[in-house]
């Protein structure tokens, strides 16, 4: 099992066509991956705890409207997928064995923006279990690089691994969308890529020390979420840049395919 890192944009990406990302999300079982997974791992970039965190559910997941400003509609989206308490128990397992705990479960969170609304375009039924992993932004690039090298296990159990966030995602500078974007946020987007495509991730763990880092990020919450993906496809695995478009100007929307090196 691949595993991924994905753009998931704002709540209108749901309706709006204009979004290049939107089409990009839809096409997900037929033109990116065509396994059914057993159950899906999402790490979002919109839950930042002091430890690593799942969200242990049984039953059906909540939907948590994390936006404010969007009209009405928005709020009464719902994506019932099941919870994952086997696979919240197993990450929580591997992590906690792997020095990276005590893991925390919460059991009455649902699932975030980062995770449904992709999900919705991605998996409309809404039938595969989801589990959802927090970031720990106190923390460094590396760190999350290696919790997700603990989770490596589960790509052999059919577990999905994505990673929810943006490669930049400056929300103070965005502009027009059809306006130009950046020199800081194009370099440090084409950074990444140059990075992740010839495998140099040693660099990409190592991104704090990077010009632009900062501007980019002014949290790093969006993207660690792609250093866990990449850890957990495991050493010598192969980047694919699987799609690429920009919103607001700042705002890259690049997803990244992860392959193990026993795969390629």
């Amino acid at each position: 099992m691949d595993t991924f890192f994905i753009a998931h944009g704002a709540v209108n990406v749901v309706v709006d066509e204009t979004v290049p990302v939107r089409s990009f999300l839809q096409s997900w079982k037929s033109d990116t991956m065509q396994e059914t997974p057993k159950a899906i791992l999402m790490v979002s970039g919109h839950w930042d705890t002091d430890a690593p965190t799942v969200n242990l559910v049984h039953g059906t997941n909540d939907t948590i409207h994390d936006f404010n400003g969007f009209p009405e509609f928005f709020y009464q989206l719902k994506y019932p997928a099941p919870g994952a308490p086997d696979v919240a128990m197993r990450v929580k397992e591997l992590l906690d064995t792997s020095g990276f705990g005590p893991v925390k479960e919460e059991k009455a969170r649902g699932l975030d923006h980062a995770v449904w609304v992709p999900l919705m375009l991605m998996y409309p039924e809404a039938n595969i279990p989801v589990c959802e992993l927090s970031v720990q932004t106190g923390r460094s690039a590396e760190y999350h690089y290696n919790l997700g090298k603990a989770l490596a296990p589960l790509r052999d159990e059919g577990v999905l691994i994505i990673g929810s966030g943006h490669v930049t995602h400056n929300l103070k500078d965005r502009g027009p969308t059809d306006g130009p974007t950046p020199k800081w946020a194009s370099d440090f987007d084409t950074w990444v890529k140059d990075s992740l495509l010839n495998g140099r991730y040693d660099e990409v763990n190592n991104c704090e020390k990077v010009q632009g880092y900062k501007r980019n990020h002014l949290k790093p919450d969006h993207l660690f979420p792609l250093h866990v993906a990449l850890g957990a496809a495991g050493k010598g695995a192969k980047a694919t840049l699987i799609h690429h478009s920009w919103t607001d100007s700042v705002i890259s929307y690049a997803s990244y395919r992860f392959t193990a090196a026993a795969a390629q």
